[in-house]
């Protein structure tokens, strides 16, 4: 895509912008549509539609600066196979509900894959955005190398908005090698003796990359260097998982294609967000977590309140499916007026709406 393809996309989504502020009418950013089976995910009838599979491209890949530039339409698999020829990958492995998913959307919806455990999350990797605010304005937040920062990194602000705050038209993300070895160990333990060991084996320098329990079964990740994925198989103990079936269960658990995630008519699936040495108790008609325990799903009755339990737990939830009106829990009204000013300032006629932080 040339330079005067792209500042022609973006100047005909600015006078969009103008002409939806001047009627009031609402603004809807789609991508590749891999998230809209989620509830606060939909699109009104009256609402103008920015697609941002218009503006698709690497932009600048620099594989010994371990560093991807890439405009927000790009699908996440475009990535993934040009960082897979310099034998490279994205270590928050974000999760591909299917083949549409694009750069953009990942980053506006904040989610990472299991490896987060060991590698970090999406927020750690994003160095700069561009991004076109509700104003019509084009803003460049970081930059292309990790670096020290006065103030706030507003870069990472954006990061989990979902597209509250604006169209992301390119993005910069830190990417590192491919870990050499990997192998995965399973185990069986009750969810508390799961969420206990796991604890303790991340206090020591061990090469985790992502782990689960779910139906008595924990599954755990290492990658890194051989001799380390090695002797942490034989300290860790378990039983070894054939290479292909743990690939297997870790891309249908990084995408949501696992059953855990099917679920019935008439049940809410929840995702809880606590700290991981939270209390481990086994709620609702199901339940699983991922991690040492920080991101747990539950599969209840529609008169159970996740809302409150995860509160009790010192942290918070998304109804997942099956919402009926409130999608994730109320902020305290500080934190509320901060998003409010924060709101203020990208998107000050509160065109793009809401997203998941509103009541449904």
């Amino acid at each position: 895509m040339t330079d005067e393809t792209q500042q022609r996309i973006i100047s005909e989504w600015q006078e969009r912008l103008h002409t939806a502020r001047e009627r009031r009418q609402p603004v809807r950013i789609r991508g590749g549509g891999s998230k809209t089976h989620l509830p606060w995910c939909g699109i009104p009838d009256d609402a103008l539609v920015i697609d941002t599979r218009a503006l698709r491209g690497v932009e600048r890949y620099e594989p010994t600066e371990l560093v991807v530039t890439v405009r927000g339409g790009t699908p996440l698999a475009e990535v993934e196979a040009l960082l897979a020829e310099r034998n490279q990958w994205l270590p928050f492995a974000p999760p591909r509900f299917h083949a549409g998913t694009t750069i953009g959307g990942v980053v506006a919806s904040g989610l990472s894959g299991p490896t987060r455990l060991g590698h970090g999350t999406v927020r750690d990797a994003v160095l700069g955005i561009r991004l076109l605010d509700g104003r019509g304005r084009v803003l460049r937040f970081g930059g292309e190398v990790m670096k020290n920062v006065a103030g706030y990194d507003v870069s990472r602000l954006l990061v989990g908005s979902w597209g509250t705050l604006g169209v992301l038209l390119s993005v910069s993300l830190k990417v590192s090698p491919v870990p050499p070895a990997s192998a995965t160990r399973r185990f069986a333990m009750t969810a508390v003796e799961a969420s206990r060991q796991l604890n303790r084996w991340a206090g020591q320098p061990l090469p985790l990359s992502a782990a689960l329990w779910a139906d008595g079964t924990l599954w755990v990740q290492l990658r890194g260097a051989r001799a380390a994925v090695e002797e942490a198989g034989v300290q860790l103990g378990g039983e070894a998982v054939a290479d292909d079936e743990a690939d297997a269960l870790w891309q249908r658990v990084r995408d949501h294609h696992e059953a855990l995630w099917t679920v019935s008519d008439g049940m809410v699936l929840w995702r809880l967000a606590v700290p991981p040495t939270a209390p481990i108790t086994e709620v609702g008609a199901r339940f699983w977590f991922e991690g040492t325990g920080g991101i747990r799903w539950v599969v209840a009755p529609p008169d159970w309140d996740g809302f409150a339990y995860a509160a009790q737990l010192g942290g918070w939830a998304w109804r997942w499916q099956g919402a009926a009106s409130r999608w994730m829990n109320a902020r305290p009204e500080t934190v509320a007026a901060i998003e409010a000013r924060v709101r203020d300032v990208f998107d000050p006629d509160r065109l793009f709406g809401d997203g998941p932080f509103g009541e449904g």
